[in-house]
């Protein structure tokens, strides 16, 4: 038997982070087609409200700003009112990916990149968590990367972040451990969004983002530790500590691994670091 209460999704509150598109919005998607109430969280409100409004009656869209912490609590506090409960679910989905060469990237998408896939993700665990404690349920998921245990050239920086997200939340999960709270990582792959597009990544396995979504809702019923999507590549990217360097370079030769910094449109990669840095 589960040592964590059961969370009926049906009229639950699910909060999302970085949901106006992507796999944040399928998340939303997912959570309203089984009946929760979800609050989209979005650094583009406008297009967050429209997602909502798509979604329907079950769904708001609110402005969000994961970096500042204020935003973070006043965009709970607005969907705990709208919703009329506390909150069941968590989802820290909101993340940049930046690529290139460790030595050309700039200081400044540095630090976008940890406030918002690291510090991102701290704000809103350092928010929920403790109603969640209070209450003694609740479900927190991080939405981390495979990058967050394999490391890939072109990524360095969002390699750092996603190897923080992965450990902060395996040592959180053990610190709610008799609270009645779970804390959950999702490692996806390359997911064919905005976050990739540009990169051509070859034989390197890649999902939907639906697929995400759905390890999400999943989770909510599992409470697993870590899921990793696709499973196999999780296996994987466990085992590639036990190879050899030699070998495990030939491996990734072959798989042309450098696809960040070789295989890149470049039009396409800083039309979406534009966005991010709102240029």
């Amino acid at each position: 038997m589960s040592k964590y209460p059961k969370i009926d999704l049906d009229g639950a509150l699910v909060a999302i982070s970085g949901a106006a598109r992507g796999i944040g919005l399928e998340t939303a998607k997912a959570f309203a087609a089984r009946g929760a109430k979800v609050a989209l969280g979005d650094l583009d409100a406008d297009l967050a409200a429209q997602a909502a409004d798509a979604i329907g009656t079950r769904a708001i869209g609110l402005a969000l700003d994961v970096t500042d912490k204020e935003s973070y609590r006043a965009w709970l506090a607005a969907a705990e009112e709208w919703a009329g409960r506390p909150l069941d679910v968590l989802v820290n989905n909101a993340g940049v990916m930046p690529n290139g060469a460790f030595l050309e990237q700039a200081d400044e998408v540095d630090r976008l990149t940890m406030d918002v896939n690291v510090y991102g993700v701290i704000h809103g665990m350092r928010l929920a968590l403790p109603g969640m404690v209070e209450r003694g349920r609740g479900h927190l998921v991080n939405v981390a990367s495979l990058a967050g245990k394999f490391p890939l050239p072109g990524l360095a920086v969002y390699n750092a972040s996603k190897y923080a997200v992965v450990g902060m939340t395996a040592a959180t999960r053990l610190e709610m451990k008799d609270t009645g709270v779970s804390v959950t990582a999702v490692l996806p792959s390359a997911v064919r969004t905005e976050l990739s597009s540009g990169i051509d990544l070859g034989v390197l396995p890649t999902v939907d983002p639906e697929d995400i979504a759905n390890a999400v809702v999943k989770s909510v019923r599992t409470r697993s530790g870590e899921i990793a999507v696709p499973g196999y590549v999780g296996v994987a990217s466990n085992a590639a500590t036990l190879v050899p360097e030699p070998i495990l370079g030939l491996v990734r030769r072959a798989a042309k691994d450098d696809a960040a910094i070789t295989r890149v449109d470049d039009s396409v990669r800083t039309k979406y670091l534009d966005r991010i840095l709102k240029k």
